[in-house]
C-alpha cells in the first residue's frame, strides 16, 4: 500500500461497510475506522440524534470535516457513512488518493435491510419507492469507486476474500 492510500468502503446504509471493513482490517492487520462511529464519539450523539437536533446540513458539514481528517491517516481501513461519497470533496479525495470499494447489493435486499432499521435517519419517513429512488441515485455516484463488489450471492467471508484478492493484486 502506498503511504497515503487507505482502503475505503462505501455503499448504501445496510450494505455491510462496517462489518466487511473491520474484517478486512483484521486480515490486513490495519486499524479500522468507521466514520459514523467517529462522528458519534466526537459529538456524543447518535447519528439519528444529530439529524433530529442539528439537521442534515450540520451533519453533512461535520461528516466532511471528520472524513477528510480520517483520510489523512496512513494505512487504515475506512467505512464511510452511506451519504459521504455523494460529497464531491470527499469523493475527489478518495478517487485521487485511496483504494475504494463499493459494496453493491440488489435493491430489494437493501430496501429490506434499511426499512427494518431504527437507526437510519434518512430512512425513517421514507416510503419504499423513495428508498428505491435514493438507492438508484446514489448507485450512480457509488459507481465511481475504483472497485465494485457485487455482494448478493456471497457470504461475508467470501466478500472479504474477493476484496483481499483485489487488494493484493493492486
Amino acid at each position: 500500500m502506498k503511504s497515503k492510500e487507505n482502503l475505503v468502503f462505501l455503499g448504501m446504509m445496510g450494505s455491510g461497510k462496517s462489518s466487511i471493513g473491520s474484517l478486512v482490517a483484521k486480515k490486513l492487520k490495519l486499524d479500522f475506522i468507521d466514520v459514523d462511529k467517529e462522528i458519534e464519539r466526537e459529538l456524543g450523539l447518535t447519528i439519528s440524534k444529530i439529524f433530529e437536533t442539528k439537521g442534515e446540513d450540520y451533519f453533512r458539514k461535520y461528516e466532511e470535516k471528520i472524513t477528510l481528517k480520517i483520510l489523512k491517516i496512513n494505512s487504515v481501513v475506512v467505512s464511510l457513512g452511506g451519504g459521504a461519497f455523494v460529497n464531491k470533496i470527499i469523493r475527489k479525495e478518495i478517487i485521487k488518493n485511496h483504494i475504494s470499494f463499493w459494496l453493491n447489493w440488489d435493491i430489494k435486499i437493501l430496501v429490506n435491510r434499511i426499512k427494518n432499521s431504527k437507526k437510519r435517519p434518512i430512512a425513517f419517513n421514507a416510503t419504499e419507492n423513495e428508498l428505491i429512488d435514493l438507492i438508484k441515485k446514489r448507485s450512480n455516484i457509488y459507481s465511481k469507486a475504483l472497485y465494485e463488489i457485487k455482494c448478493d450471492k456471497f457470504s461475508k467471508n467470501e466478500i472479504v476474500k474477493k476484496i483481499l484478492k483485489i487488494y493484493e493484486t493492486n
